[in-house]
């Protein structure tokens, strides 16, 4: 499809999308983290609920105020927040749920008073609180949820805060709001603490806790009142919150253990049809004892601890991220017409990579629902995250080729000359093809997931390099017949070996965008925006490797693979970007 026909179907199908707005009229995209209004103070073991598509966070604790009253409200459609009526009782490693859109906070610790049992109740129509019946039983470090009206408190800890010993309890008690009574049921399999809960089709998903980090998942049936076991976590933690969106349970951040780490930025996603777990995309920060909510199908991650910490040291946030599609699908910087070109490609398919709406998971076909989200970003200049290294090769002279989003820069030997005006996006640097190239330290080992090299390059010879990673492989090279695009990176396993050369020249004088693209299972070549070649079969993994990058050489500085030509713009993004 050329550009003016795809040009012409844009105009049409915005058109469209602009007469349904004005009428009233499962995870699949690629998305990353945005931040967000930041809370008023940084806190950990706070509560967050939604009431009326606002997020209520609730107590906690900060190290320099210790248990909180504190309730602030955050509007997640104008990304402000509003401080409301303190809460009676100061609390944080508490939890709190909403029932008739009432939020009951339970138990926990407070200031002065080590473990509570106080139960008290907010309603945010009124801004007032009310006392309610005691919870049985003094704990904290437990989670909430709610089934069919009742309250159910899980697990927990009734250790003294300041002692070595942490008694964990497998403890369930159920509150009736309407009768404003207590019951016993039947104890989790496991003593835990600092769990994680959701409830999902009448079912409670008891996932996580410690401590040390534990993986189990066990799931209370209140119908039965029996327990039973799932699929364990990849990753044992505690202090981890987690939410369910689109039907699946995304398990996010926490720790191993507080006083030693490691601390997490983990997301992990479990499938409850499947009863299987897969990587998801991490959050930006390292953090535990945070809070998730979900509104509208979007999770928003706020507050926690950052590091581990000793008795006297903690390093609290304040941050709040946000789930985003990514809409810039070629990955060069900008929302335009050259990705309204691969949207519209895939017009009716389930193509990951497009479907970005309803945001922000999309729901497995791209449609005018997706069109409506690109609608609101055409023209826009991206900031991604997922974006880990930039090139521009824009500098009129200098000894360092500087990289735009990371601490990555490269040095420039052998002298290459600088084009500040002679790049395809300003300037561009130029090698000789005797010795010249640029060298980064370490940035990315490719058996760590996805990633995806973009460059622009204009020249070159068969046998010749445009990237390498030392002691590793050819990312980008040509053949050394025909000068057609390739790469040597190999995946691992029997059998395993590089991607067979694709019949794209690329050495004819002329600029070309080429990419590199691993998506965890199949290695893709572009030139120009088309896909060139491909495994025919998945793969398992790449092979690792340690070193930084070499720009214009190979992995070994071998005399015959110096680039004679130009390169500019080099991005190298954590995702599968598809030109």
């Amino acid at each position: 499809m050329n550009r003016l026909n795809c040009s012409k179907i844009k105009v049409m199908l915005i058109g469209v999308v602009a007469a349904m707005v004005i009428g009233g009229g499962s995870a699949k995209a690629d998305f990353t983290w945005a931040r967000k209004a930041e809370m008023p103070i940084p806190r950990y073991c706070h509560s967050t609920n939604i009431v009326g598509g606002k997020i209520y966070a609730v107590g906690g604790w900060n190290p320099q105020l210790g248990s909180l009253t504190r309730v602030d409200e955050y509007d997640p459609s104008t990304h402000t927040w509003t401080r409301k009526a303190d809460m009676p009782t100061p609390r944080g490693c508490t939890s709190a749920v909403v029932v008739n859109d009432k939020i009951y906070v339970i138990g926990g610790d407070a200031s002065e008073d080590p473990i509570i049992s106080i139960v008290e109740v907010y309603d945010p129509s009124t801004d007032t609180w009310a006392e309610q019946t005691e919870l049985p039983s003094q704990r904290y470090w437990f989670s909430t949820c709610v089934v069919d009206g009742i309250i159910y408190v899980i697990g927990g800890n009734n250790g003294s805060r300041a002692g070595d010993t942490r008694t964990h309890l497998n403890t369930v008690e159920a509150y009736d709001t309407t009768t404003d009574t207590w019951t016993s049921k039947t104890p989790m399999p496991t003593r835990k603490s600092f769990l994680a809960t959701c409830a999902v089709d009448g079912l409670i998903y008891a996932i996580g806790g410690g401590a040390p980090g534990i993986a189990d998942v066990e799931v209370y049936e209140p119908a039965t009142d029996t327990w039973t076991r799932k699929a364990s976590m990849p990753t044992p933690r505690y202090g981890l919150d987690a939410v369910v969106v689109c039907g699946k349970i995304y398990a996010i951040g926490g720790w191993y253990f507080s006083l030693g780490g490691p601390i997490y930025s983990t997301v992990e996603v479990y499938d409850l049809v499947t009863d299987m777990w897969t990587r998801g995309v991490d959050i930006p920060v390292t953090t535990a004892g945070l809070s998730a909510s979900a509104v509208d199908g979007r999770i928003y991650v706020m507050g926690g601890a950052t590091a581990p910490h000793d008795n006297d040291h903690w390093i609290l946030t304040s941050a709040v991220y946000a789930n985003e599609p990514i809409v810039d699908f070629n990955g060069d910087g900008i929302v335009d017409t050259a990705d309204m070109c691969i949207m519209v490609d895939h017009w009716g398919e389930n193509y990951p990579l497009c479907d970005i709406g309803p945001t922000p998971f999309g729901d497995g076909i791209v449609d005018v629902e997706d069109l409506k989200v690109f609608a609101d970003r055409l023209f826009e200049k991206v900031d991604d995250p997922t974006l880990i290294a930039h090139w521009p090769f824009d500098e009129a002279q200098s000894d360092i080729a500087y990289n735009s989003v990371a601490d990555c820069d490269g040095t420039v030997i052998g002298g290459p000359v600088w084009q500040p005006d002679g790049g395809i996006v300003a300037g561009a640097l130029q090698f000789d093809g005797i010795d010249d190239y640029v060298r980064t330290d370490y940035l990315l080992d490719p058996a760590d997931g996805k990633f995806s090299v973009l460059a622009w390059i204009k020249g070159g010879a068969p046998g010749q390099v445009v990237l390498s990673q030392a002691d590793g492989s050819n990312w980008l090279c040509m053949d050394s017949v025909d000068g057609c695009l390739m790469t040597e990176l190999k995946a691992t396993g029997r059998g395993a070996g590089p991607l067979p050369p694709s019949e794209a020249v690329i050495i004819d004088a002329n600029w070309h965008r080429i990419g590199l693209v691993w998506d965890g299972s199949y290695r893709y070549l572009y030139v120009d925006g088309v896909e060139i070649a491909k495994d025919a079969a998945p793969l398992s993994s790449l092979e690792g490797a340690y070193g930084g990058l070499y720009f214009g050489a190979s992995s070994t500085l071998a005399p015959d693979s110096f680039f004679s030509g130009l390169i500019d713009d080099v991005r190298i993004y954590n995702r599968a970007v598809h030109p």
